[in-house]
């Protein structure tokens, strides 16, 4: 996820926009860049890498007080300086920054832009070219940009400069995330109120499809239709905690929207200096001097390993089982000669893990450790450690630690592989930044899922989810996320386990949600939805691309079959959240239950 700042006021705006471009740095980004407008015009100053290398490049000489910076992963064209934001319209009249996602850029340009040379390969110059054609046919800088906005399809935070229209910005937002900042002779734009909460704790949240006009003295928010909206500023306390959720309603609605930027970050952390998806060689030599691996977990980590069971047998040819953590203490099984233990926990803590973690070592075993926290209990005792880098975890109910261990255990599996002389059946890196855009397209898809939810979940008092092959396994960690937050009585199930007792619980309005994402059983899947359908079930089918038939209620992007729990637990998630919401109950802090389990 992109992120963007906006400074005007009185002081210098480069070093503003600097620092709070370096806040974002969190997000995980491949290049950055900042405009800056004064009398001379705008100055724009971009480069690939870190902002550290755009400091470089920035002409100290340059002084202005109004501005834009930008800090941007690759979606549209490769990390380069010319892909990287700002952009500017032909004429150097218009520049923008944008986060987010235009579905219609391809038709826009075929439409309106055919004899417009574009300089980059991102659906972001569309919209400034856009604003500049409209423009000269006669528009004032807010109609034109107030027409661009109505063509565009999909997501987008927008950021504007004109060079002919001294110290003002326009902004606009549809499903990315922006906040204007107030101040006394300034004003700021940022999609996080992290980055410029050093100039002022005074936010005003926005909404989809709103239009700003900021100036140093003031801001004036409208709608489309260009009715002025009336919002009183929210302060941003500097609690950490606080600071954390911005916005948001709930941590959990947080935490799901930020699993597009965790699984950038996770690419970040494990890339070497070729580009290549990594871990550390004495991790993989312990690996590979095991005869079997043993995963061992609890919850929502216990369903990640069983994803992470079939990357490691598939892709790195190592036999793996998968064991819940409070039985294992208790009634361990009979153990190869050459065994590795993997712990999967997000907060290092677990109780139940830990338990196992003191037997094994006592037997002399080695051990690795697969969390979100540095330091924790487990990390410090195990023999290995492989991060997570989800960032702060808050809601009980684990959503983007979940997509980060299955991405971990995935890299895992692949670095094992290539040690093995095993040929992978994907580029890790390409793959898991298509899964990342696809998680963007289904965060921003909000509105369908909550419908989905009213739909099924409204009244019900148990609900079903099947699948197939992996598939399965989202389907019970589908069953977790809905039961722990809503209270629903929900079940995870293989398609085919139905017919040998569960479909006796079937009955007239029963709502039964299944996954379609696995090529070799699609038929078998669907046959069994026509199982429960003809007992009067309320069936929804959320399939992958390429495999959707014309009933399916969802179709999520088309990803590698093998990473499809990636993306298909997103659907799942939000569908839980919002049942949980109509409900009126505790989103983040469930009954019964707590972040970290530190009691057997």
């Amino acid at each position: 996820m992109c992120g963007i700042v906006g400074y005007i006021g009185l002081k210098d705006a480069r070093e503003i926009l600097l620092n709070g471009l370096e806040k974002m740095e969190y997000r995980g980004y491949d290049s950055a860049g900042l405009a800056m407008r004064n009398a001379d015009g705008v100055h724009v100053f971009k480069e690939k890498g870190r902002i550290a290398d755009l400091r470089r490049v920035v002409d100290e000489s340059v002084q202005a007080t109004t501005g834009i910076g930008h800090t941007r992963w690759a979606t549209h064209g490769a990390p380069s300086r010319e892909n990287a934001h700002p952009h500017q319209s032909v004429s150097g009249r218009f520049t923008l920054v944008h986060n987010g996602v235009i579905e219609n850029y391809e038709q826009l340009k075929r439409e309106y832009l055919l004899d417009v040379p574009l300089k980059s390969d991102t659906d972001t110059e569309v919209i400034v070219q856009l604003i500049e054609l409209f423009a000269n046919e006669g528009l004032d800088t807010e109609a034109a940009f107030r027409k661009t906005l109505q063509l565009l399809k999909g997501s987008y935070a927008l950021a504007l400069l004109d060079r002919e229209q001294a110290e003002t910005i326009f902004a606009a937002k549809n499903k990315s995330p922006l906040l204007v900042g107030l101040g006394e002779d300034f004003n700021v734009v940022a999609s996080d109120a992290m980055a410029m909460i050093q100039v002022t704790d005074q936010f005003v949240e926005l909404m989809d499809k709103e239009v700003v006009i900021v100036t140093k003295e003031k801001v004036i928010i409208q709608n489309l239709a260009g009715e002025e909206m009336k919002r009183a500023p929210y302060t941003a306390e500097l609690d950490a905690g606080d600071i954390e959720k911005g916005t948001y309603p709930h941590y959990m609605l947080k935490e799901i929207d930020e699993q597009p930027l965790v699984m950038r970050k996770i690419i970040q952390a494990y890339q070497n200096d070729q580009e290549q998806l990594t871990v550390d060689q004495s991790i993989v030599q312990a690996v590979n001097a095991a005869d079997r691996l043993y995963i061992i977990a609890c919850g929502t980590s216990y369903h990640a390993g069983l994803v992470g069971k079939k990357y490691l047998e598939a892709i790195a040819n190592i036999p793996t089982e998968v064991h819940v953590a409070s039985e294992f203490v208790y009634d361990m099984p009979l153990l190869s000669k050459k065994p590795l233990f993997i712990f999967i926990s997000q907060s290092g803590e677990t109780a139940d893990s830990r338990a196992v973690l003191v037997k094994v070592k006592e037997l002399g075993y080695q051990a690795l450790t697969i969390t979100n926290v540095q330091g924790s209990t487990l990390s410090r005792e195990a023999d290995y450690t492989l991060l997570l880098h989800a960032g702060p975890e808050i809601a009980v109910a684990s959503t983007k630690a979940y997509t980060a261990q299955i991405s971990v255990l995935a890299i895992l599996a692949g670095a094992v592989a290539e040690s093995r002389g095993l040929k992978l059946p994907f580029s890790l890196t390409q793959e898991l930044g298509i899964v990342a855009n696809a998680m963007e397209v289904l965060c921003d898809a909000k509105e369908e899922f909550e419908q989905m939810a009213r739909d099924y979940l409204a009244t019900t008092r148990n609900c079903f989810f099947i699948g197939r092959a992996l598939d399965y396994y989202v389907s019970l960690e589908s069953a977790l996320k809905l039961k722990e937050i809503s209270y629903i009585q929900a079940e995870g199930f293989a398609g085919g386990e139905l017919k040998h007792g569960t479909i006796a619980l079937i009955e007239e309005g029963t709502p039964v949600i299944a996954l379609a994402t696995q090529e070799s059983v699609n038929l078998n899947i669907r046959g069994n939805v026509k199982e429960v359908a003809a007992r009067g079930a309320n069936t929804c089918v959320i399939s992958m691309k390429g495999l959707e038939s014309e009933d399916d209620r969802y179709v999520i992007p088309a990803v590698h079959e093998l990473l499809t729990p990636l993306v298909s637990i997103i659907p799942m998630q939000l569908i839980a959240y919002y049942a949980a919401l109509h409900r009126n109950c505790d989103v983040d802090k469930p009954r019964n239950l707590a972040k970290s389990v530190t009691v057997e």
